[in-house]
């Protein structure tokens, strides 16, 4: 069945936008789904203690995103710049997303923070945007936490008082240009009381770009192209992730960006093993997964690539109903709201 992007639109009130995260991390509100029957209960995240089973695998995307959105102003006339990090390409050279542009030529140079930081633009690339090389003393990413401001999503108005609540506990390989949020409902101890009951936790890192909020604009969901984003799967995940398969328990992707990456590796070699590249996947219904038995997600915008992908593992009514549920039931939604554990209690045997 070919599917139109309009098949993933469903209403939601702009008042069940979450604008502020809910403290402590793990009292959001989860809604737990049966992939195989599409059975629904409404709990808690700190819950989900009670729903993993010894020998259970999270595997979770430890990226750290960068204070990428910096406030500056151009040498020579003061006029204000902002300048939003999508992509490190070598050492202090960056692919930027500048505003507004017709202040960024070639040559063009720019000072942050009162002189912290400068940078020069060296070319202007396919789509607009801006090869630029910075310099600074010391560190380049002590000098992002000083003076850059988190990019959060265009539909979070409130400024975020504290830079950590859009990082997860877990966070350590600096590199995304968003949050990989299903991991924000972890509190440490949360991860802790995991751990002493028999459940893994194995990282991957997957850089999150900006194409992440890309909209998708073809009607026919096949023509849409996704963006192309970093990713690497150690070899001590990829066996956790073997001998938990091999015991016969799940493996539970924490995100659609852990989602991604592991398969990604699953479809690209065949099999799970250590890996490094780059992944444009574009998982949509009718995909064949071939590593995950569960998905913990947040709830996301109607016709997006990610609502896709939910659709895929979880089936199209069951996601659909699930998020009319979700909003009659006043859930709260995208990067801060609250979360899905998507599953059933028996792994695919693959």
């Amino acid at each position: 069945m070919q599917m139109k992007r309009s098949d993933f639109y469903f209403d939601l009130p702009e008042s069940l936008i979450a604008q502020t995260p809910v403290e402590p991390r793990d009292h959001s509100r989860l809604l737990v789904m049966d992939r195989q029957t599409g059975k629904i209960e409404h709990k808690h995240f700190y819950d989900i203690e009670d729903l993993l089973e010894p020998g259970d695998l999270l595997v979770v995307n430890n990226s750290r995103v960068l204070p990428a959105r910096l406030f500056g102003q151009k040498e020579g006339t003061g006029s204000n710049i902002e300048f939003l990090l999508l992509e490190q390409k070598e050492k202090d050279i960056w692919e930027t997303l500048v505003k507004p542009g017709r202040r960024a030529k070639t040559g063009a140079k720019f000072s942050f923070g009162g002189g912290v930081l400068q940078a020069e633009v060296l070319d202007v690339v396919e789509g607009g945007n801006r090869i630029v090389r910075f310099s600074y003393q010391g560190n380049f990413f002590d000098v992002l936490d000083q003076i850059g401001q988190m990019p959060l999503p265009p539909y979070i108005k409130q400024k975020l008082e504290n830079k950590e609540r859009y990082q997860t506990v877990y966070s350590k390989d600096p590199g995304s240009a968003a949050a990989p949020t299903a991991g924000l409902h972890f509190t440490p101890e949360l991860m802790e009381r995991l751990r002493e009951k028999g459940v893994g936790i194995a990282s991957v890192t997957l850089h999150v770009g900006l194409g992440t909020f890309r909209p998708v604009k073809e009607d026919d969901i096949t023509k849409h192209l996704m963006h192309s984003e970093h990713y690497l799967l150690p070899e001590e995940t990829a066996e956790a992730i073997r001998r938990t398969k091999a015991n016969g328990k799940r493996v539970i992707a924490v995100g659609t960006t852990s989602c991604r990456t592991l398969e990604s590796v699953g479809t690209f070699y065949g099999q799970i093993q250590a890996a490094e590249g780059y992944t444009d996947i574009f998982i949509y219904p009718g995909y064949p997964f071939q590593v995950i038995d569960g998905l913990i997600t947040n709830f996301h915008l109607p016709e997006s690539t990610l609502i896709m992908l939910v659709s895929a593992f979880a089936g199209y009514e069951n996601t659909m109903h699930a998020y009319q549920e979700a909003v009659r039931e006043q859930y709260r939604f995208f990067s801060f709201g609250d979360a899905m554990f998507i599953t059933s209690r028996t792994p695919d045997r693959k």
